[in-house]
């Protein structure tokens, strides 16, 4: 698997030529909304045999070497003949084949009528865990349940096993309050875990899925305490114990979202953990990529320094961000699929750009009304640029928020990467 940049005036047919491959092949691997239209700057993933590598405008023997997990030397081994200080573009070099781990996926799901069931049923073979978002905590330990029933056989046929997701949202949004009553609660905690055990049980969950957010800072101390409550009698039974933790770059960090998250106690008691990297392109923030890799590397720089790199899921994002221009406070920006993203820039015939320390794509455009318009989203490349992540910090695996969402370039470069573990 390659990827291609579109460049001013090529044609599918002309790449499909340059790389000796099927344009109808390249046209279905990328879900090409018209194969007749491509957009400069757009990246296209090309089925090119193992072991070759196409040379792209820019490349450097370098960059080949690190992406395929050699070294210029051994390049070179492998290219005797090709003076590797002056490569040209559509050279063609051979290389290593990629090595790909064994990794884990979790996949939250917050649709779970016939889009989500098409989700489980296309996309289960990339998911080791499902996610259904999710059961509500209320302050007395009761549960309010998400309707997930019409998706948990589809899991089970796939051999994806699911979570239970517990949340301390109320109305639309994560609730500080019901969560801090229900951590100063021993009572509604004995509570909870007779229901959510009684619950796993009968709905063949595998594991539990703690996502609170938006808590005090003062109840850091009391939601270590909650989960240290709950390990024991749920391992007892089988099942595995997560935590949901927001995208800290220190211990010491402020503010509502990140105080009490405690990374090191989270990182000793669950059995994994999800770092929520992504939403720094927020709904209601200026235009920004939603998952900066520059940002996504600070995380985890400080994150595999507290927590063991075999329990750490990486958030990985699968949705993208539309921004109407000039940006105001307090308005909220539309949430699309990367598909759809594509489908509005091939609309407006914008071209695409690649912000080289994000590695995420954006584009601009003017819709009827005479607005512009900012979009970050991701293809081909930032979907590397993750999965490299994953690769280089020896993670467990990665955990995608949300389906269901059209995002087709992500599965084959997956499959390229890493081969998915099946627990069930």
């Amino acid at each position: 698997m390659q990827i291609h940049v579109v460049r001013r005036g090529e044609t599918l047919w002309r790449i499909a030529q340059q790389y000796r491959v099927d344009p109808e092949r390249i046209a279905a691997l990328n879900a090409l909304p018209d194969p007749n239209v491509l957009l400069v700057g757009q990246a296209l993933l090309i089925p090119v045999p193992e072991g070759v590598y196409v040379v792209q405008p820019g490349d450097t023997a370098f960059a080949i070497a690190n992406r395929y997990g050699t070294t210029v030397a051994q390049l070179q081994q492998w290219n005797p003949q090709v003076d590797l200080s002056r490569l040209t573009a559509g050279q063609v070099l051979r290389v290593p084949p990629l090595p790909r781990r064994t990794v884990e996926t979790n996949a939250y799901l917050t649709d779970f009528g016939a889009p989500g069931q098409r989700t489980v049923q296309e996309a289960g073979a990339y998911f080791t865990y499902l996610s259904p978002f999710s059961h509500h905590v209320r302050p007395d330990g009761s549960l309010e349940p998400p309707g997930d029933d019409p998706v948990l056989p589809l899991a089970r046929q796939a051999r994806i096993a699911p979570w239970c997701v517990v949340t301390n949202w109320a109305g639309d949004m994560f609730n500080s309050d019901v969560a801090h009553a229900f951590l100063r609660n021993p009572a509604a905690q004995d509570a909870f875990l007779r229901n959510v055990l009684a619950l796993m049980r009968a709905k063949g969950y595998t594991g539990l899925n703690v996502d609170f957010e938006y808590l005090y800072p003062r109840d850091r101390e009391a939601y270590n305490r909650f989960l240290a409550r709950i390990r024991d009698p749920l391992r007892q039974a089988g099942y595995l114990l997560s935590s949901a933790l927001a995208p800290k770059f220190s211990g010491t960090q402020v503010g509502l979202l990140y105080e009490a998250h405690d990374y090191e106690v989270h990182g000793r008691l669950c059995d994994l953990v999800i770092l929520m990297t992504y939403e720094w392109g927020w709904a209601g923030g200026p235009p920004w990529a939603v998952a900066p890799v520059s940002e996504v590397r600070r995380v985890l720089d400080y994150a595999v320094t507290v927590i063991p790199r075999d329990k750490i899921l990486m958030g990985f994002p699968v949705y993208a961000r539309d921004w109407t221009l000039p940006f105001q406070p307090g308005t909220v920006a539309e949430t699309i699929s990367p598909q759809e993203a594509l489908a509005r820039a091939i609309a407006h015939q914008a071209a695409i750009h690649y912000h080289p320390s994000y590695q995420a794509p954006y584009f601009r455009y003017t819709d009827p009304q005479g607005r512009r318009h900012e979009v970050w989203f991701e293809d081909a490349r930032s979907i590397e640029a993750k999965l490299s992540l994953v690769r280089a910090y020896r993670l467990r695996g990665m955990s995608f928020w949300e389906f269901p969402s059209e995002i087709p370039q992500l599965w084959p470069l997956l499959a390229a990467h890493f081969q998915v573990r099946k627990v069930l």
